[in-house]
C-alpha cells in the first residue's frame, strides 16, 4: 500500500472568542445548547457515551472519547462511509478563550465531506457565538 492511500485530510476553525473557556464549555457540552448552534443531540459529557446528532438530512453517530472539563472535548463523528473524529480545544487568554476545532480523518476521496464540513463549520461557529451571546 502506498503512502498516499492512508493520508487524510482534517477541518480546522480556529477562533479567539470574548467569553470565558466555563461559559463555552457549558454551550459545547448541554444538550439544549448543543441543538441551538449545531444540532438536535442526546449528548451527556460522560467518556464513551453514545449519542447522536440529528438534522434534516439525516444523523450523525458519536462517541465521546476525551473529555477534560473547560479544557478538551473528542468524539467520533460518523455518518454513512464518513468515520472521522471532532476535536474541541479551549485556551483560556486575556480576552477570553481560543476555542479551535479540528475534524479529523477525510479521505481524499471524501471531499464532498470535506468541503461541507469546511463551509458548515465556520456557520457552526458563528451560530454558537449567538448562543454565548445571549445566555448566561
Amino acid at each position: 500500500m502506498n503512502e498516499m492511500a492512508t493520508e487524510t485530510l482534517s477541518v480546522i476553525v480556529d477562533r479567539e472568542i470574548a467569553y470565558p473557556p466555563e461559559k463555552i464549555w457549558r454551550a459545547l457540552t448541554q444538550p439544549h445548547l448543543i441543538e441551538e448552534w449545531l444540532m438536535k443531540n442526546d449528548f451527556k459529557p460522560v467518556a464513551d457515551h453514545r449519542f447522536n446528532l440529528h438534522a434534516a438530512w439525516g444523523s450523525v453517530e458519536c462517541q465521546v472519547q476525551t473529555l477534560e472539563p473547560n479544557r478538551t472535548l473528542t468524539y467520533t463523528w460518523d455518518t454513512k462511509d464518513l468515520k472521522s473524529v471532532v476535536s474541541w480545544t479551549l485556551t483560556p487568554t486575556s480576552t477570553g478563550a481560543r476555542l479551535r476545532m479540528e475534524q479529523s480523518g477525510f479521505r481524499p476521496d471524501q471531499q464532498p465531506y470535506f468541503r461541507g464540513a469546511k463551509v458548515g463549520w465556520p456557520r457552526f461557529f458563528d451560530d454558537l457565538e449567538q448562543v454565548l451571546a445571549r445566555t448566561d
